[in-house]
């Protein structure tokens, strides 16, 4: 193919996506004026008046919001078909003034042949256009031809010229930019049925590393609320993903789909009013993240405050009652048995408290019970004594009372030997205030198990509550109501610890603990469930364990898998030598197929003791050459922060990212050096599979650098 076709095949797409792109700014003056009429409307000073008003100006806003995150590549794909008819596709559906289309929106059922077609069943479909433009210029084009028979038929309407060597092989040649992009335009068959299936139950999509388990997640999203928007706006969608440096490289991804409804949380920001990105160690993670952890929790939290007063003393009647430790332990136990929410147990508190004080008198004194309870009730002091020994409870507080190690013990007792004791009490050194990714889901189970603290019942005056005074006000009160109204249509809040998500969204499900799987099954009870993971990259010690809790959390909702079998990340070279460490440990793993060669194999270095932060510099300065994006530097937990010293600079701001293996999950780089692989692997009973995972980050190149040890016996001997 000349390039004189090839730009003349780009010429006429650029006057198709010309007529597409006038339309765009047609609609876009249209939504403002109806923007600006909807406030004009306000001058009838009329409640109805006021209602219209917001609607339109709440529509008009809400449509240019989506005309404008379109811009960028607003049409990518063409499809011709054999009876002659021609669909463009883009991430947005337009008509023209005739009402007819001249992109169809990418989810609609009449672009799924965009993604569903192959040569096998080609759909009707005889060549599938990928176009590749920056705003409004369209930059190139790839075809794959589907129907070869139809093509070089008799009919002039379906012969067509093929332009490139497929899209998908073009869009693995381009370098990947530092946030994740959307592979809207060459998703395959395989994904494409991933994204499309039904809302209800669970959607579990597994498969390898650079299958596009991820994109295909993201892409399912915005799918399911072009759908059906009103259930799945309304009720939230919520997206899990293993660190804030993974949200950051996906949070474009769904805006650059028209989804901006959609909440993005690391598993260190479920819990409302707690954030952390610090991760535990390996053994001390799985501790915490066991299904033990219940019992624990609750033995830790009946044993009471470490600093709550010993004795309970009161003067009364010129009696001095005194209620003494021993007493009150026995007091606190029964008041646990009976009570489910320790915060909302006041009540029960005092009257307990109350009643050990009556059962403490002299047997020779005459009071009246109920005046002795009442006057006590009323006692400055006693109130104080309550909420000493039975304080108000936060879940980061109780936390802190673990570094105790004797707390811990007797919590433990039945399950935790002296090293885990010392480990979990050490962890929990800096709480309330530094806790782990691991601790939120803890904080998460006591916050059910404190329960909330009963609100005061307020009198309220209609008339002030509402501000209504004269009419002007009536007016205004109308007005502000529409438009909460209106906005919560768009976004409505949601309350701290929100449970009725209609979609959860869990990206790396692999690496979730039985306790974590509680935390996100509160939120997603009611809710349909897209998971995501690979079990050959799972970190997780007790995989079985793991299982049972995301049954439980599921609740028996159906469950319908997807195998994504095809590595478009890694090139053939880097794939088969991550494949080869991974089967070490995992003989029997199930790998996809990697579908390109680059020629380029792995390096393997191995440096001399010292000379570490050299080789560590070189090896990313040589990357920094070698491609034109990202380059991820991996390494061992202990030394991220050293290495990321080794490599900071001018010259790889922007470009370079230090991450340990851990959180390297999910992410994607051009070039790739990993440090220390033996160390690695070295750090957890799963540590091969981390390794494995940092091993399979790289689209091009991948650079290993290790230091000598018994792994390493030669320079010409990969790690592990």
């Amino acid at each position: 193919m000349s390039e004189v076709t090839r730009q003349a095949e780009i010429a006429k797409e650029q006057h198709h996506v010309d007529r597409v792109y006038a339309r765009l700014e047609t609609l876009r003056a249209e939504a403002e004026q109806i923007h600006r009429e909807g406030f004009r409307l306000a001058r009838a000073r009329t409640p109805g008046s006021l209602v219209e008003r917001d609607a339109m100006v709440h529509h008009a806003a809400r449509r240019l919001r989506a005309l404008d995150a379109e811009y960028e590549g607003l049409v990518f794909g063409r499809l011709d078909l054999r009876d002659g008819e021609i669909r463009h596709v883009g991430r947005l559906g337009l008509r023209d003034l005739d009402y007819e289309p001249l992109v169809i929106d990418w989810r609609a059922p009449g672009a799924a042949a965009f993604y569903q077609a192959t040569p096998e069943q080609p759909m009707g479909v005889v060549r599938r256009r990928v176009i590749r433009c920056s705003g409004p210029k369209v930059l190139d084009v790839e075809d794959d031809l589907l129907d070869v028979d139809a093509a070089a038929g008799d009919d002039a309407r379906t012969a067509v010229t093929v332009v490139g060597d497929g899209a998908l092989i073009a869009t693995l040649a381009r370098a990947k930019g530092r946030a994740m992009r959307d592979i809207v335009a060459t998703i395959q068959r395989e994904q494409d049925e991933a994204i499309r299936a039904p809302a209800a139950g669970v959607t579990l999509i597994e498969g390898g590393p650079g299958t596009g388990k991820t994109a295909v997640a993201l892409h399912r999203a915005a799918h399911l609320l072009y759908r059906d928007r009103r259930r799945f706006e309304g009720g939230g969608v919520l997206l899990v993903g293993p660190s804030p440096i993974f949200m950051s490289y996906v949070e474009r991804v769904l805006p650059s789909l028209g989804e901006e409804t959609v909440e993005l949380r690391a598993l260190g920001a479920i819990l409302d009013g707690v954030k952390t990105d610090r991760l535990d160690p390996p053994h001390v993670a799985a501790l915490k993240g066991s299904m033990r952890m219940r019992r624990f929790l609750q033995r830790a939290l009946r044993e009471g405050p470490p600093d709550a007063p010993a004795e309970l003393r009161i003067v009364y009647g010129g009696e001095v009652l005194r209620v003494r430790k021993p007493k009150l332990a026995t007091v606190r136990r029964e008041l646990y048995a009976r009570v489910h929410h320790p915060n909302a147990a006041r009540r029960e508190v005092r009257r307990a408290l109350v009643e050990a004080l009556w059962r403490a008198r002299p047997d020779d004194v005459s009071w009246s019970a109920r005046r002795f309870g009442e006057e006590i009730l009323d006692r400055d002091e006693f109130e104080r004594f309550v909420r000493a020994w039975w304080p108000m409870l936060a879940p980061p507080e109780v936390l802190g009372w673990l570094s105790d190690a004797d707390r811990v013990a007797r919590a433990g007792s039945d399950w935790l030997n002296a090293p885990d004791v010392a480990a979990l009490a050490a962890s929990w050194a800096g709480a309330p205030d530094d806790l782990s990714v691991a601790d939120v889901a803890l904080a998460d189970e006591l916050r059910v198990l404190l329960g909330e603290a009963p609100q005061p019942s307020a009198k309220r005056d209609r008339n002030r509550s509402l501000g209504i005074d004269n009419a002007g006000d009536e007016i205004r009160e109308l007005s502000t109501v529409a438009e909460r109204h209106f906005a919560s249509r768009e976004r409505a809040p949601r309350p701290d610890n929100y449970d009725g998500y209609a979609h959860m969204l869990v990206d790396e499900a692999q690496d979730i603990s039985p306790m974590q799987w509680r935390m996100l099954g509160r939120r997603g009870h009611q809710a349909s469930w897209t998971i995501v993971g690979d079990a050959a990259q799972s970190a997780w010690p007790d995989p079985a364990e793991a299982r049972r809790a995301r049954e439980d959390a599921l609740r028996g909702k159906q469950v319908r898998r997807f195998h994504l079998g095809t590595n478009y990340r890694n090139s053939a070279e880097i794939f088969e030598y991550a494949a080869s460490v991974v089967r070490r440990a995992v003989p029997d793993v199930d790998l996809p197929n990697a579908v390109r060669r680059t020629g380029v194999p792995p390096e393997h270095r191995a440096v001399a003791n010292g000379g570490l932060p050299a080789a560590v510099s070189a090896a990313v300065a040589e990357l920094l050459e070698a491609v034109e994006g990202t380059v991820g530097v991996i390494a061992p937990t202990v030394r991220r922060d050293a290495v990321a010293a080794w490599v900071a600079g001018p010259s790889s701001e922007g470009r370079v990212q230090v991450v340990d293996g851990m959180r390297s999950k999910g992410m994607e780089y051009d070039a790739v050096v990993v440090v220390a692989p033996d160390e690695i692997a070295a750090e957890s009973s799963a540590g091969v599979r981390v390794l494995y995972v940092a091993l399979t980050r790289a689209t091009h190149r991948l650079v290993t650098l290790n230091t000598p040890s018994p792994n390493t016996p030669s320079p010409d001997t990969p790690p592990i």
